[in-house]
């Protein structure tokens, strides 16, 4: 990888954790899911409001390190809009991207998190709202 695209990259992230995206609790949520990684502290909850089988909306709120809510932030605008398939097909390529068991090439710029996988310890922190989104999709309340 360049060393522009690295850059790049964690530009995207620190980005994110400093102004994360739907960062919020969900008053009128259909699910939501806890996540925590006793590993290293983070810790966070995640809401879906369903209309049907699509994601209408989608946010966080919780604490961890900048990979950790800057993945959460990117994972919202990733499935916001899109179908449960559409979201656990996302799920699945993103948990390839960081676990290095897949190139990841349509996920846009969660692409930034393609560097992980070198540090396996880190893998958790990144997929711990991916997780809990999966999770939230399949105990929907309502």
């Amino acid at each position: 990888m360049s060393s522009e695209l690295e850059e790049l990259y964690q530009s995207i992230i620190l980005d994110h954790n400093r102004r994360p995206q739907n960062f919020r609790v969900m008053a009128e949520s259909s699910a939501h899911a806890e996540g925590v990684n006793p590993m290293c502290g983070d810790q966070l909850t995640v809401w879906l409001k369903m209309n049907g089988d699509v994601v209408e909306d989608v946010s966080f709120q919780g604490s961890g390190c900048a990979i950790s809510k800057a993945s959460a932030s990117l994972m919202t605008q990733s499935v916001k809009g899109k179908s449960r398939a559409e979201a656990e097909k996302i799920f699945d390529a993103f948990h390839g991207l960081v676990t290095g068991h897949g190139g990841g090439e349509e996920l846009g710029k969660l692409k930034a998190f393609s560097g992980v996988a070198r540090f396996p310890l880190r893998v958790k922190c990144a997929t711990l709202a991916w997780h809990a989104m999966k999770s939230a999709l399949a105990t929907r309340e309502g």
